[in-house]
C-alpha cells in the first residue's frame, strides 16, 4: 500500500471554533439596520457552519431580495474578517502541538467553503501558517469542496491523501474526490459514512493512518 504522503484539513469545526466571534461581528453589522431581524444567536449559527456564503445569506435574511441578501452577508463577512485577524478563535485542544507532530511526516493543507481572507485569519492571528503546505476555498475558486480537494492535490502532486472535517458535506467532498474520510466528531456536524473518526484532534497522532 502506498504511503499515506498528506492530511487535508476542513478549518470550521475541524480546527478551530469561531461560532462567538463571528455571531458577535454579524450581530454589529444587523444591529446598524433595526427592523431587518433579530439578533443572530450562536446556536442558528452553528447550524450553518459549512456552508456556502450565499446559502447562508439565505437563511439569515429570508425576507430580503437576493441581492440585498448578499450585500447584507458581504457587509458581515468584512466585519467578521476585520474583527478575526485581530481577535483570532478557538483552537481546538492540543491543536499546534499536534500540527507540529504531523507536519515533520506529512503535507498538511485546508480546504474550506469560506471566504477569501478567512483562513489568512486563522494563520496570522494563532501564527500557524508554517505548518501547512497550501491552502484554497470556494471564496477564491468558485469551486465545490471535493473539486478544490482534487485542485490541491494536483497542485501539490499528493499521491495519497485523507480528509479530515466534521459534517456531512465533508464526508461528500472526500467521496467526490476519491480519497478516505476522518470525522472529526466533536465538531459540528454529523456523518454518517466515514473511513475512520477522531473525538479530539490529537488522535490523529495515534489513528493508524496508513492502514486507512
Amino acid at each position: 500500500m502506498m504511503k499515506m504522503d498528506s492530511i487535508l484539513f476542513d478549518l470550521d469545526g475541524t480546527l478551530w471554533n469561531t461560532v462567538e466571534e463571528i455571531c458577535n461581528s454579524w450581530n454589529s453589522v444587523v444591529a446598524k439596520y433595526p427592523g431587518i431581524r433579530e439578533k443572530i444567536t450562536t446556536r442558528e449559527l452553528e447550524g450553518y457552519m459549512g456552508l456556502h456564503l450565499d446559502e447562508i445569506a439565505k437563511k439569515l435574511f429570508p425576507e430580503q431580495s437576493t441581492s440585498r441578501q448578499m450585500q447584507l452577508i458581504e457587509e458581515c463577512s468584512k466585519a467578521e474578517l476585520d474583527d478575526l485577524e485581530i481577535r483570532g478563535g478557538k483552537l481546538y485542544p492540543n491543536l499546534e502541538a499536534t500540527l507540529k507532530k504531523l507536519a515533520a511526516n506529512y503535507k498538511l493543507c485546508i480546504v474550506s467553503n469560506c471566504q477569501d481572507g478567512y483562513i489568512q485569519c486563522f494563520f496570522k492571528a494563532h501564527g500557524l501558517s508554517r505548518y501547512f503546505t497550501d491552502f484554497e476555498c470556494s471564496g477564491v475558486t468558485g469551486l465545490s469542496k471535493g473539486e478544490n480537494i482534487q485542485l490541491m492535490m494536483q497542485r501539490n502532486h499528493l499521491k495519497k491523501s485523507i480528509f479530515v472535517g466534521d459534517t456531512l458535506g465533508d464526508a461528500e467532498a472526500a467521496r467526490y474526490a476519491g480519497i478516505p474520510f476522518v470525522f472529526a466528531r466533536y465538531g459540528f456536524g454529523r456523518a454518517a459514512a466515514y473511513d475512520a473518526v477522531i473525538d479530539g484532534f490529537e488522535e490523529l497522532l495515534t489513528l493508524e493512518l496508513k492502514n486507512i
